[in-house]
């Protein structure tokens, strides 16, 4: 489930309270207390078999002796009778229910889980929703609702703030009302046995009183269901999460680098950030950033540029900036100049601009104006410390009306107490953000630049492939399927290389010898010096036992190093099984970096990619990003951004850079093996060796088990549906490809739009557009393959990294996946060759798979063809109530 009921809960007309109390302080009485000071207007009826009136309300003994059905029962008796109450609540029709009760499985008591599932198989006939147990409870104060045992009701505003902790409700409340902030929606979630955090997103999503959406999270069920909801809320208006539980206690024993590196926090933040979700780390954090969301919107760039009357201000400021991976802005040289006519001598003459200490309000108006006008500055700090010299409250207007005249963003911090408080006000009326410290302004800079980052993952606009990489699957499956047979977990490194071969990613040559005696004529097969490892199941990092020795200049070296290691190892590891050794020839290093690639298999959001520095010490520096698979080439670059290294690898001083392009499809080359392969759980390539002009993996570890169900399952975000790619004919005989869109793809639909008449793009898109932007673009290609698709017809000759599209035929599920919408476009000059009809057709049948519903489109109604061609698919037409010009066409999708 998803959104299905959820108006009940926070909209209800009428709302019982089981378990309502006249005993003082009783959670029965705060909750009925609450409920009837809130002002609901709808009626409220408390049930408690013990009483004839509550709180001067009518009290009902039991559920089956309601006056009416209400939307919302709010449940607040003990453990063993909720399961009866939730099934007399679904007899009589009630939609929703908010379990305050603990006592359903918390801390993994058997007897609380086994009560737990019996709600939900009470509720789940009903399609009754349930948010709790162990909940505080809800609260929507524009619907005057508050069915809650909090100590505060929030005030009524436009941020909804959910979260899985009462006790992090309550003293939210208690910080927040102080401070004036209101709520659209306060929602504790308890143990979250029904509704989560998907849901609410998806709910929040749609709620045109929510302006942004705030998150404390302990942790996430049905990462994919969160992670589809996150992208489209956060596509919609702000989210912005705390998630709780960075340093945990201890940390299991990983076989891999990867394993070893990717911890649970880390994993989130990965998921957070490909959501496009801001995350924070404290509560009043979480609201200051949200309000300089609200304040400020979205940044053009991330360059920032410093101004102030002290000069100690400003190096706070920047040394706060550095930490924080912030840029300052380089002032271009008529900005200088600018400043040189309108500041004293001896200003600072750079960025940070400090205009002195005596500044007037006129020397702050004419900086800010002419910081303003560089296009190189993407948003300006204000700093103000008091003088005897000067009005900071003056200066504070004029910096207020230079910002009300330009568009670009302004931060402010006015130091200080009782000489700042009229200047905050000053920038308060005037709806600008403003701060206690320079440490805090930069901080809501980076919130917004970070905000920025994440957005663009949402909307980035990935080159297309070249199509010259052809992995061998039967090739990699067969090596895993003869590894699962020996019922060995781990494969050999040899075995490791080849599977990575076969998805063409460049491996090192790699011979396998039994016996010293064999390692010595492996190693004349080589014209180099060689490398000589342990070949062992039992030893996943060979240089702690002393199994790699480098630089070989011979056979006989190769031969003696092999005997002496053997030795070595077997005395070390006595307990491991040994298989021989392997030979490889050594690989030029002059200027390449050792790279670490891996994935490793999260137990909530499912396979995870790794980019970071390798080596045998890649443990210890630590340098390393992740992101959830599936990748393609902009999400695998902005992975390798997130780390230290690649500021080399990009080049400095006289060190060119290094391969780029060819370390990030190598990471989509490995994205699409875990994709193909779902046997493999964890792999790591370390070092992959990069130089300016190549890569080569030296080494290479895979861990394998068999997979159980559908292998697309395990994502989190569902990968590119390759089952749907299949050659079709068109009623001319041409044979055409029919595929899922990709985001690759956007270039090609830039193509296929400017094909399309001025008449055709007003009839798919209700309105005359000249062209895509880059918004629109993203949107119509970024694809959540969970609940949208589209399916691309084009030619079979074109090449797949430039498609010539003849035709698209798209749908958008709803939350629930039970009712989509479609859209179809054909190419103008190829309409009446029966691609539309093929189209249609095909997305029919993928709608019926999906086990959807309802299909369904809007179609004006002078678009007689396309009304023609609904009807004989058997879709029913009825204009809109609201628009007599649109019809809507229905097809129920009933399974055949």
């Amino acid at each position: 489930m998803s959104t299905r009921n959820l108006s009940c809960v926070f909209q209800p007309k009428s709302v019982a309270l089981v378990g309502a109390s006249d005993r003082s302080g009783s959670v029965g009485e705060i909750l009925i207390r609450n409920l009837v000071s809130a002002g609901f207007a709808g009626p409220i009826m408390p049930v408690n078999p013990a009483h004839k009136t509550i709180h001067g309300l009518a009290t009902a003994t039991d559920v089956a002796h309601l006056p009416i059905t209400p939307d919302l029962a709010v449940i607040a008796t003990p453990p063993p009778t909720v399961p009866g109450i939730i099934a007399d609540l679904g007899h009589i029709g009630c939609k929703a229910a908010v379990i305050i009760t603990a006592g359903f499985g918390e801390g993994s008591d058997q007897a609380g889980v086994d009560l737990r599932q019996r709600v939900l198989d009470a509720a789940r006939p009903h399609l009754l929703r349930i948010v709790g147990p162990n909940c505080l409870g809800v609260m929507t104060p524009n619907h005057k609702l508050n069915a809650t045992f909090a100590h505060l009701p929030a005030p009524a505003g436009d941020l909804a703030f959910v979260a899985q902790s009462g006790a992090i409700i309550a003293s939210m409340l208690d910080w927040a009302v102080a401070r004036g902030i209101g709520f659209s929606h306060v929602v504790s979630l308890g143990d979250m046995t029904d509704v989560d955090f998907g849901d609410m997103l998806d709910y929040l999503a749609g709620d045109a009183a929510t302006k942004a959406i705030l998150l404390y999270i302990e942790g996430v069920t049905a990462a994919r269901k969160f992670m589809s909801a996150a992208r489209i809320a956060a596509r919609m208006k702000p989210v912005l999460v705390v998630k709780s539980g960075r340093r945990p206690e201890g940390a299991k024993v990983a076989t891999s680098h990867t394993g070893a590196l990717a911890g649970v926090d880390a994993v989130y933040d990965a998921a957070f950030r490909r959501a496009g979700i801001l995350r924070v780390f404290e509560l009043d954090e979480l609201f200051d950033a949200a309000a300089t969301l609200a304040l400020c919107g979205p940044l053009e760039g991330e360059r920032l540029a410093i101004l102030t009357n002290g000069g100690g201000l400003a190096v706070m400021a920047t040394d706060t900036l550095m930490e924080m991976g912030g840029t300052l802005a380089p002032l271009a040289p008529e900005t200088i100049a600018a400043l040189d006519r309108v500041l004293p001598r001896t200003w600072s003459r750079g960025n940070p601009v400090d205009i002195i200490g005596d500044a007037t309000p006129r020397r702050y108006g004419d900086a800010l104006a002419t910081l303003l006008e560089d296009r190189a500055v993407d948003a300006v700090l204000a700093l103000n410390a008091p003088t005897a010299l000067a009005s900071s409250a003056d200066a504070a207007r004029a910096v207020a009306a230079v910002a009300a005249k330009n568009g670009r963003k302004v931060l402010t911090s006015w130091v200080g107490e009782s000489t700042a408080a009229e200047a905050r006000q000053i920038f308060a009326a005037a709806r600008m953000p403003t701060y206690p410290t320079p440490n805090e302004a930069v901080r809501g800079f980076m919130h917004l630049v970070r905000y920025r980052t994440n957005q663009a993952l949402l909307s980035q606009l990935p080159a297309a492939v070249a199509a010259d990489f052809t992995p061998d699957r039967p090739r990699a499956a067969g090596i895993i399927a003869h590894a699962l047979a020996e019922n060995r977990p781990w494969l050999s490194g040899s075995e490791s290389k080849e599977i990575l071969a076969a998805y063409a990613v460049p491996v090192v040559r790699t011979q396998t010898a039994t016996t010293p005696d064999a390692v010595e004529a492996a190693a004349r097969a080589f014209d180099t010096p060689c490398a000589v490892k342990i070949l062992s199941p039992d030893i996943p990092h060979k240089t702690d036992v002393g199994g790699v020795v480098l630089n070989l200049a011979d056979p006989q070296a190769a031969k003696a190093a092999a005997a002496a290691m053997l030795d070595r190892v077997r005395r070390i590891r006595p307990d491991a099984k040994l298989a021989g050794f392997t030979v490889e020839p050594m690989v030029e290093r002059q200027g390449a970096y050792e790279l670490l690639l891996g994935m490793t298999d999260d137990s909530q959001f499912g396979p995870v990619m790794l980019f970071g520095q390798g080596g045998i010490a890649a443990e210890i520096i630590g340098d390393r990003a992740l992101a959830l698979a599936p990748l393609n080439l902009a999400l695998a670059r902005s992975l390798m951004e997130r780390t230290k290294i690649f500021r080399q690898l990009r080049g400095f001083r006289n060190q060119p850079s290094a391969a780029l392009d060819a370390i990030a499809l190598t990471l989509v080359k490995l994205s699409q093996l875990i994709i193909d392969c779902p046997e493999i759980a964890e792999f790591d390539i370390n070092p992959l060796l990069a130089g300016v002009d190549r890569i080569i993996a030296l080494d290479a570890r895979i861990r394998v088990k068999p997979a159980k169900g559908d292998p697309a399952a395990r994502f989190a975000i569902r990968p590119y549906p390759t089952a749907l790619v299949e050659a079709v004919t068109l009623e001319s005989g041409e044979t055409c490809l029919l595929r899922p869109m990709r985001p690759e793809d956007a270039s090609a639909i830039e193509v296929f739009f400017r094909r399309l008449s001025s008449e055709d793009v007003r009839l798919r898109f209700f309105a005359p557009l000249t062209q895509l932007s880059p918004t629109l673009l993203a949107r119509l290609t970024q694809l959540d393959y969970e609940r949208e698709m589209a399916l691309l017809l084009s030619s079979a000759g074109a090449p797949e990294s430039a498609p010539d599209i003849y035709g698209v035929v798209r749908l958008s599920a709803d939350p629930n996946n039970e009712n989509a919408e479609f859209a179809i476009t054909v190419r103008s000059d190829l309409k009446g060759h029966g691609i539309g009809r093929l189209l249609m057709k095909h997305l029919i049948t993928y709608a019926r798979s999906r086990m959807l519903r309802v299909l369904q489109g809007d179609v004006l109604r002078e678009n007689r063809m396309m009304l023609e061609l609904c009807r004989e698919l058997g879709f029913a037409a009825k204009s809109l109530p609201e628009d007599a010009d649109i019809m809507r066409v229905t097809l129920p999708l009933a399974q055949v």
